[in-house]
Parts: structure tokens; sequence; C-alpha cells
């Protein structure tokens, strides 16, 4: 049976598209929201899909369980009307049994793509393939276990690590992008 291939959206999803047309393999949309600190938005506390599988960081310690399950459940939400839109009446390919790889267009924090393969192992994956262009050198073994394999072209060693530092349009991806690409598909 052909892979799946899950583009973590937006960005993820421009990555993700040639990868599919490349294998001859289904393209999906995998909505990830990040689960922002309260004093600190742009800290991810963690990240959350849109079905609702966690992946949490050590910044969650720093909030009540109450703040949590609150901005989890806001960040879901935010997921489920953000997977809405891209999708429109576009059914979820279905995942069991199948080997999926997720792509995105790096790694930064590792809470997004852990949630991910979470998602893709509750939505019954049988194999869960990572796949990024670039991410930090030090993250690579927090996968080990969590995927079957990971494939990253550049494992950078830079202290300040930046995903946009490795494209020459590092542009934020409109949902009309997603959903064009998730057209082209095939």
């Amino acid at each position: 049976m052909q892979p799946v291939v899950l583009g973590i959206a937006r960005g993820g999803i421009l990555v993700a598209a040639p990868v599919a047309n490349a294998l001859h393999a289904d393209l999906d949309v995998c909505v990830i929201r990040k689960i922002g600190h309260p004093s600190q938005p742009e800290l991810a506390m963690g990240a959350v899909s849109s079905d609702g599988e966690t992946s949490l960081t050590d910044y969650a310690r720093d909030v009540s369980p109450e703040e949590l399950r609150e901005r989890i459940a806001s960040a879901q939400a935010a997921g489920r009307a953000l997977e809405e839109r891209l999708r429109g009446d576009r059914a979820r390919v279905d995942l069991r049994d199948r080997t999926v790889i997720i792509v995105d267009d790096g790694i930064a924090t590792s809470a997004t793509m852990l949630c991910a393969i979470k998602h893709a192992h509750a939505r019954g994956a049988a194999r869960v393939v990572c796949s990024v262009p670039v991410a930090p050198a030090d993250f690579v073994e927090r996968f080990r276990g969590a995927a079957d394999r990971l494939v990253v072209l550049t494992a950078s060693s830079e202290w300040h690590f930046a995903v946009g530092r490795y494209y020459v349009d590092f542009h934020e991806v409109s949902d009309e992008e997603v959903r064009a690409a998730l057209l082209m598909e095939g």
C-alpha cells in the first residue's frame, strides 16, 4: 500500500506536496497548534492536534493545571477551525495500517512534530517517518523511539537556531496556498 504524506499546516504542506507528488502518494494536511505560554505567547508550552493529542514541553510546568487545560482547549478549538478552513469538504485520508510520512518546513522546538507523531499513531498508522529539511542537531535524539525513522537534510548546531534562516522565502503560508497544494495532489 502506498504511503500517505501528511504536511503540517501551514508551512509544512508546501514542503510535503512535492514529496507526495514524487512518491505518487496521498497527501493530507495535519493541523497542530502551538500552546502558548501565558506570559510569553510565542514560547511553546507544547502543541495539540485538532483531535486533541498533546505534546508538552518543560515550560508547561510553569502554569497551573487549570490554565494549561484552558490553553490546550483554546489551541485545539483554533486547530479544528483551521482544519475546517483548509480541508473544506475534502475527507481525511485514512491512515490505518499505512506508512505515514510527516513533513514540516523544519523543527524548532520539537513539540509540533512530537504531537504530529502521536496524532498519526492515534489514527492507526502502521509506521511513522518524520521528514524535514532542517532541525537542531540536538533535537534529533528526541525523536529516537517516537518515530520509526527520521529524515533531516540539515542538522544544525547553531546556538540561535531558526528554521527561517534556511529559506530564501519563508513567508507566512496562507490558507489559499494550502488548499491549492491539496488540490494539486496526485
